[in-house]
């Protein structure tokens, strides 16, 4: 066994190596006249930086072509927009992402966003869906997207419950919390036919899930069809804003199908109030991409890129956004 070292001998000792460590530093008055730094005003820290004025990017959905992407791609650009938004059909059409990013970089296009489908809060399937997503998130990033779009299902033949937004804000934090892994933010998009379809249960979903993972793509449209202001939308989410999908909506009161009472229609030409939607934006200094979307043509006689020529002029000459 080692020899014990006495108390009193341990403490000296001690105190030795403290004042020997002690001298090796320069004095107080050394310190004082020979700071290693100048002075420095750290007053601002004490003022929250402010943001900028708004800056608003504008892309189009290739969803108006039905599938044909490489004509949307081609449309879009010749418009000059200079971003986009995909779905997940396109994986099969381009043989590889570098295929298709090498297709976007040619024609001028950002990525903006790619559209992975809806999810079902049905237990059984959540490992599928988790994977579907992280793997369109992955497509994503490697053809230089920013963010992946997400919907759901609403349940069918029964009545919504608290507990369905509670699950579904599970599971949309799960695959946001993947997504984030790969660098692609995901946005929940709300719509028509979904949990997500009336603003109380857009605020019921947000609240249910981690708003570090999950933020919000504001469909305007959806939106206001479902009974909400998208403009106070935009102030009240402002701070979980991801983008948006801007588009406009008109009643067919002449409808006999019930499921069918309205359909959308180019920008300026249905009842949503697209300027203000805009004014709420530069109010709370978003800096971001707004999608111009419609789903299908109001009008069978006109192309999808007339639709997207229409949009810019409107954007242009009623908005004051220069495309």
């Amino acid at each position: 066994m080692g020899s014990r070292i006495p108390r009193r001998e341990f403490l000296v000792s001690v105190g030795g190596l403290a004042a020997a460590v002690a001298s090796s530093f320069p004095s107080k008055a050394l310190l004082a006249s020979e700071k290693l730094y100048p002075p420095t005003d750290l007053s601002y820290f004490d003022t929250p930086i402010s943001r900028g004025p708004a800056r608003i990017h504008i892309g189009y959905a290739a969803i108006t072509w039905d599938g044909k992407d490489r004509q949307a791609i081609e449309d879009i650009s010749a418009l000059g927009y200079p971003g986009i938004q995909l779905r997940s059909n396109c994986i099969k059409e381009f043989s590889s992402p570098q295929e298709l990013r090498e297709l976007l970089d040619r024609k001028n296009l950002r990525m903006v966003a790619f559209s992975s489908g809806s999810v079902s809060i049905d237990p059984a399937v959540e490992a599928e869906q988790i994977s579907t997503a992280v793997a369109h998130a992955q497509f994503a990033r490697d053809i230089g997207g920013l963010y992946l779009q997400v919907t759901d299902q609403r349940p069918k033949g029964r009545d919504i419950v608290a507990a369905d937004y509670q699950r579904l804000g599970q599971l949309l934090t799960e695959i946001g919390k993947r997504t984030a892994d790969l660098g692609i933010l995901m946005g929940y998009h709300n719509h028509m036919g979904t949990l997500g379809q009336r603003p109380e249960e857009v605020d019921q979903i947000l609240e249910a899930s981690d708003p570090r993972y999950v933020k919000l793509l504001l469909d305007t449209g959806h939106y206001y069809q479902g009974g909400g202001d998208p403009a106070k939308a935009i102030e009240k989410y402002h701070d979980r804003l991801l983008f948006l999908h801007i588009k406009d909506v008109e009643e067919l009161p002449q409808s006999t199908d019930p499921k069918h009472t309205y359909r959308w229609v180019e920008l300026g030409r249905g009842k949503e109030n697209i300027p203000a939607v805009f004014a709420a934006l530069k109010r709370v200094k978003f800096r971001g991409w707004a999608v111009v979307e419609l789903d299908s043509e109001p009008d069978p006689s006109r192309t999808p890129k007339e639709s997207a020529a229409m949009a810019q002029e409107y954007l242009e000459d009623k908005i004051g956004i220069k495309v």
